[in-house]
């Protein structure tokens, strides 16, 4: 759970762009982690893993704790000190919570599917239910604490972490862990990492370069223009050297389709949350309502994965689950005029098409690529959180602004001119609106041009949104009908395979 953004800013006497820095400090350190530990879990054991996910809550706990007595009773330069301690803490702090998290998601995957290894994406369908799950408390846990996040003490705030860690250490400190199922079919190591071969390593470790690269305090000492390239050359020519492997050519695939389709699960939430606040409000109603709403629907579904899975196989899943993200995204972007209710309805339809895209994905690796054990499975995960965060999330907020002042421009060629700034990101340059320049505007027609502007270029955005499932479904048809060109879907056998 986060404070407050006006919160932190006041406390902490930082800006927005900082107060990005410092959220965002919690969720790459998640995506490194998974792809990191999956190299060497099987070596040092399942159990290590958990028990240091726990410890990393604990320090995060400590350290969001003393950073709130830095900041209280100091006044002066004493207070002055004490918040640049406090942002410290707290982004550190972050990192490691994100490090912490990630490792759950390395042992975990690879647990279930050794435990279900004959049923396999119903299972972890059924474990990626505690992700929707998880929203849908927090989500309450916020709604119920907004005063208290507001104006109050955020040690409690932050500090709900420790509930859910302490319940989960007494759940597994004394749980047998079972033997990874690669290792007892007998897989080597290098067997392991020819799974994911040079084109897997290429694309992982150029995300988490890419990643690295934007980190302020990384990027000064480790990066120049050209590093991040140099260090992703020599990571693939190792791995190269080692497997002399292109790598699985499904699971290659694979990767390439994991990458849109965390951009059009994860990236357009916060999005289309946002499209609802405002007649949420309207409608007295505290906007977190939308994300505990859709989140209860993938957790439900997602527990029901099994019959579905057992109906349709798990790409014909997935073929429908594209098909309903399209319609969703298409429905919400007509949405801009209507009410409350027409938006929860096209909200509800994409939700229920995004649902089974994640696990299920992650279920076909781990069923098609036995012998990759918890690297391809934590691969998979790793590289479309780092997608999501390096290329989609851009990507997204890109496409709305040039969106957005195309609008302006085909109504008032000058305006656009004086309120908008050039930007650019990881795919190239776009104009944006600058939020001063346009707070700037006197005349109520220009005011009233570029509110208009923004609302419908985020719903008309959502529209071209539909381009990525769109996409995935050509993908899913094309793995369909090879899998029945070989008689129909079939998971592999490790046994049988080496």
């Amino acid at each position: 759970m986060y404070l407050c953004d006006v919160r932190l800013g006041l406390d902490l006497n930082i800006d927005k762009g900082t107060i990005g820095a410092l959220k965002g400090a919690g969720i790459w350190p998640f995506a490194i982690s998974i792809i990191l530990w999956s190299l060497i879990i099987d070596r040092i054991g399942y159990k290590i893993a958990m028990l240091f996910s726990f410890l990393s809550y604990l320090i995060y706990a400590a350290m969001a704790f003393m950073a709130y007595s830095a900041i209280h009773g100091v006044t002066g330069e004493a207070l002055v000190a004490g918040q640049k301690n406090a942002f410290n803490l707290l982004y550190w702090g972050s990192v490691i919570l994100g490090l912490g998290n990630g490792t759950v998601e390395a042992f975990i995957n690879p647990v279930v599917a050794t435990m279900f290894s004959k049923d396999k994406t119903k299972w972890l369908n059924i474990l990626h239910a505690g992700w929707p799950g998880g929203l849908v408390v927090g989500g309450l846990c916020t709604i119920s604490l907004a005063d208290v996040a507001k104006t109050g003490d955020w040690r409690i705030v932050l500090g709900l972490v420790l509930a859910p860690a302490v319940v989960y250490l007494f759940m597994l400190i004394g749980a047998k862990f079972p033997k990874n199922e690669r290792e007892a079919a007998g897989v080597g190591y290098v067997d392991m990492l020819k799974e994911l071969g040079v084109f897997g390593a290429f694309v992982a470790f150029a995300l988490i370069f890419a990643q690295l690269d934007q980190v302020p305090e990384l990027k000064a000492v480790f990066f120049n223009a050209n590093a991040k390239w140099i260090y992703t050359a020599i990571v693939a020519i190792v791995f190269g050297v080692i497997t002399r492997s292109f790598g699985r050519p499904l699971l290659a695939f694979m990767i390439v389709i994991m990458m849109p389709l965390a951009t059009t699960e994860i990236g357009t939430d916060g999005w289309i949350s946002g499209l609802m606040e405002k007649p949420m409000e309207a409608a007295g109603k505290n906007p977190g309502w939308v994300l505990i709403y859709t989140s209860a629907i993938m957790m439900v579904l997602r527990f029901f994965a099994g019959p579905i899975v057992h109906k349709f196989s798990a790409i014909g899943l997935l073929v429908i689950s594209a098909i309903l993200a399209i319609a969703g995204l298409t429905a919400l972007s007509y949405t801009g005029n209507s009410g409350l209710f027409a938006i929860f309805a096209a909200a509800t339809l994409y939700a229920f098409g995004k649902t089974f895209f994640w696990p299920t994905m992650l279920g076909i690796t781990a069923e098609q690529s036995p012998k990759g054990g918890a690297l391809t499975l934590n691969a998979m995960s790793g590289i479309g959180m780092l997608a999501v965060g390096i290329l989609g999330f851009p990507f997204i907020g890109g496409l709305q602004e040039d969106t957005t002042t195309k609008l302006i421009a085909a109504k008032n060629p000058a305006l656009v001119q004086q309120i908008t700034t050039d930007q650019s990101y990881v795919l190239g340059p776009y104009k944006a609106v600058d939020p001063a320049k346009a707070a700037g505007v006197t005349s109520d027609a220009d005011k009233a041009t570029i509110v208009e502007a923004t609302k419908h270029g985020q719903f008309s955005a959502l529209g071209k949104m539909a381009l990525f499932p769109t996409f995935m479904l050509a993908c899913y048809l094309a793995m369909f009908f090879y899998f029945k060109s070989r008689g129909g879907y079939k998971a592999v056998d490790i046994n049988a395979s080496h």
